[in-house]
């Protein structure tokens, strides 16, 4: 078992402390902290210095503290360690049309050297491969429904036709995916500068909606729990 967090609420109401702790004494694997509050979702900067103060207040307990939050790159990924103490860190929106990320992090964790980013040829094939599972999985409309939403992130930072990007939004089989990726000019370089910077949601603040009696009791009701358990969904991810 392991727990994923936020800060708390908001600043007037930050719990990360607290929580961690109590996930540690409950022999949690390891706890992971999102340094933003709920209220900011996505906006603004992470605040990885929240991370290296949970790192601190858990190091008696043992338990591991990995750290989330603008992590883009590789290079974000040890940055946030050294700068805080995580032991590894946890990555949401980073890898959004980048399942490479995963390599490149695990190559710079072992010391290695970083594998380059893919051309826009490679990224192509990477497309195909993942409209292709899905489509396995759950067949090939819903499939090809499903893979739409990941294409803008994968040709993020790629010069591509503004009549294909749209073509593509709303492709509906794999034949139709093929006709339309081979119009793509293929050699392209990964732009770097672009893939370092936010994708995925990147909403501003807005007050949490909170249970009723939510701030009274540090115990919470079954109601009180299933309202959470909801309203946590639209603040997931890194």
């Amino acid at each position: 078992m392991s727990i994923k967090m936020r800060k708390g609420i908001d600043d007037d109401h930050l719990t990360f402390l607290d929580a961690g702790m109590i996930a540690a004494n409950s022999g949690v694997a390891w706890v992971a902290l999102h340094g933003r509050t709920a209220e900011q979702m996505y906006s603004g900067v992470a605040d990885w210095s929240a991370i290296g103060m949970l790192k601190e207040h858990l190091a008696t307990s043992g338990v591991p503290v990995l750290g989330n939050g603008d992590v883009w790159t590789a290079a974000d990924a040890l940055a946030m360690m050294d700068q805080t103490g995580a032991d590894g860190v946890v990555v949401g929106r980073g890898c959004l049309g980048r399942p490479w990320l995963f390599a490149q992090l695990a190559a710079a964790m072992q010391g290695r050297p970083i594998p380059a980013d893919p051309e826009l040829g490679q990224v192509l094939a990477v497309l195909r491969r993942h409209a292709e599972v899905l489509s396995g999985d759950y067949g090939q409309e819903r499939g090809c429904r499903d893979i739409r939403k990941h294409i803008a992130w994968y040709l993020k930072g790629f010069s591509v036709r503004q009549h294909i990007r749209l073509a593509l939004g709303t492709v509906s089989s794999l034949a139709e995916l093929d006709d339309l990726l081979a119009q793509i000019d293929p050699d392209q370089p990964f732009n770097a500068e672009v893939g370092a910077t936010p994708r995925g949601r990147t909403s501003g603040g807005r007050a949490p909606s909170l249970p009723d009696r939510w701030l009274e009791s540090r115990s919470l009701d079954p109601v009180q729990a299933r309202q959470v358990s909801q309203a946590e969904l639209s603040v997931s991810g890194g």
